[in-house]
């Protein structure tokens, strides 16, 4: 039998359970959870995720363990995970996205399940942290932290203590939402992407420029270091955004005035972002920012994806914007995250913008810089999102 002729057999549609219009497909999840399985356990029996019918099965799965992991009960909650944990493995999809299903299925079950029913997915606890069971089971602790539960519960506080012990990345994120996360998932009305140069005026204080500097930022030598980049702008890859972004770390002789770090001193830098910076018309602008402001685009860079949607869930775009923010100070792994809150209070962060090939004025542009305690460290990052052809720009 094909994909195609599973069917409910009572008469109601000769349409496969996951082709079904929203609402009666939402009313099955909450009747048949068992069904369901079965139905997404025959799509993927015999299915190879390179083969013609890899990437259906893959979306009508995923229909099936989303619309589960969305109704509230235990039964489907149960069957949400089950579908994830144990069917696939045997083919279906490719290694992200099955990521993103198990974080998508982990945010669905964290924000429609009672807390009480998810708290029994947790009674055994793992030997290894690979796997979809325990990925998904990770992922869920990552999204309770952001709504600030699961903590002090007897069975998720031994689950996430073996996970730390065993060293899964999630595991080291604080059980709880600290204050410089108080933007994560949240959107204000009105607060959009800043998309051009008045808006950035009109939220931020504008750094005044100086001609002093300008001599500064001649005498800048660039630090490469690709590891540290590379964790600098995780989030916009992981999130799927549309250009390369660019990171770039600077080394002072002496040290820089905060007075003076502005835009006439990101302009002698040797930016991609900033190449041609003159050639059209307006004018560059940095203002200042605070680093709650910083790690909430860091987070919203992957929580939310690209242009792609490529969105990653809460927990990972938590752990994504931490490692961009510990990058750019240069702070090492194993500095505790409220020392990081404190040095990071100790450091001057701007946003930037100009009128050049990079910045399109559309998406989302993202540039920031900032100047270490010291002020003879500057690192540099800057990011674009766009579905118009960078090609067609001028």
């Amino acid at each position: 039998m094909s994909h195609n002729q599973v069917t409910t057999g009572d008469g109601v549609s000769d349409r496969p359970l996951w082709e079904r219009p929203g609402a009666e497909f939402k009313h099955l999840a909450e009747l048949r959870p068992e069904e369901l399985y079965g139905a997404a356990e025959q799509l993927c029996r015999g299915v190879s995720g390179e083969g013609p019918g890899g990437a259906p099965v893959a979306g009508a799965v995923r229909r099936i363990a989303e619309a589960l992991a969305d109704t509230c009960s235990r039964e489907c909650a149960t069957v949400a995970v089950d579908i994830v944990s144990r069917l696939l493995p045997l083919g279906a999809t490719d290694r992200g996205e099955a990521d993103r299903l198990l974080r998508s299925v982990a945010a669905k079950l964290v924000k429609a399940q009672q807390l009480r029913d998810l708290e029994s997915l947790f009674g055994e606890l793992p030997d290894g942290i690979q796997g979809p069971a325990v990925e998904l089971r990770a992922c869920l602790l990552g999204e309770l932290a952001l709504i600030g539960a699961g903590a002090g519960r007897r069975a998720l506080d031994a689950y996430a203590e073996r996970l730390g012990e065993l060293g899964h990345p999630l595991a080291r994120l604080p059980r709880t939402r600290l204050d410089i996360e108080h933007r994560f998932t949240g959107r204000v009305r009105g607060l959009g992407p800043v998309k051009t140069p008045n808006q950035l005026r009109s939220r931020f204080p504008e750094v005044p420029s100086t001609d002093s500097g300008a001599v500064a930022g001649r005498r800048a030598s660039d630090t490469r270091d690709d590891a540290r980049a590379k964790a600098a702008v995780r989030p916009f890859t992981a999130g799927g955004w549309a250009r390369e972004p660019e990171a770039r770390f600077f080394t002072l002789p002496s040290p820089l005035s905060p007075d003076d770090f502005g835009m006439s001193f990101l302009k002698e830098l040797p930016l991609r972002c900033l190449a041609g910076e003159g050639r059209r018309r307006g004018s560059a602008v940095a203002c200042a920012t605070t680093p709650d402001d910083v790690l909430d685009e860091l987070f919203s860079a992957s929580y939310h994806g690209g242009v792609n949607g490529r969105g990653q869930g809460a927990a990972y775009a938590r752990l994504y914007a931490w490692g961009s923010l510990y990058a750019l100070m240069g702070l090492p792994a194993d500095v505790p995250f409220l020392e990081a809150v404190r040095q990071a209070a100790d450091h001057r962060w701007l946003r930037f913008m100009a009128f050049t090939d990079w910045f399109h004025h559309d998406t989302s542009d993202v540039a920031f810089a900032v100047l270490d305690p010291t002020h003879t460290r500057v690192a540099v990052l800057a990011a674009t999102d766009t579905d118009v052809d960078r090609d067609g720009l001028g």
